[in-house]
């Protein structure tokens, strides 16, 4: 069993603009997010909230320019393919973009 975990990217459209001095202008704009998968032990052990937690770290992105922060995650196969995978088979044949694993 794996983990995948589904995040939501965010950009700052003021930031490009700011010059660095004074107080960053805010204008976020949601732009679509990842799926990792997420391999460990403690998926099988049930203990899902606390390796979230753990990957967290690993994941999550938040500075003046970009956000990337985790809005979702399940169990699923050791073999699960993410949406986009799938699409690339389908469409592509073979799978050029795979998602990020990550080993915890």
């Amino acid at each position: 069993m794996q983990l995948f975990v589904q995040t939501q990217i965010r950009e700052n459209y003021g930031a490009h603009d700011w010059d660095g001095t004074g107080e960053c202008p805010q204008y976020w704009k949601s732009k679509g997010g990842e799926t990792y998968k997420v391999r460990s032990t403690m998926v099988a052990a049930g203990l899902l909230t606390e390796l979230v937690m753990a990957v967290r770290e690993r994941i999550e992105t938040n500075n003046h320019f970009m956000t990337e922060e985790i809005v979702d995650w399940g169990v699923v196969g050791d073999d699960a393919l993410t949406e986009f995978e799938q699409n690339q088979l389908k469409h592509e044949g073979n799978i050029t973009y795979p998602a990020v694993v990550i080993e915890f």
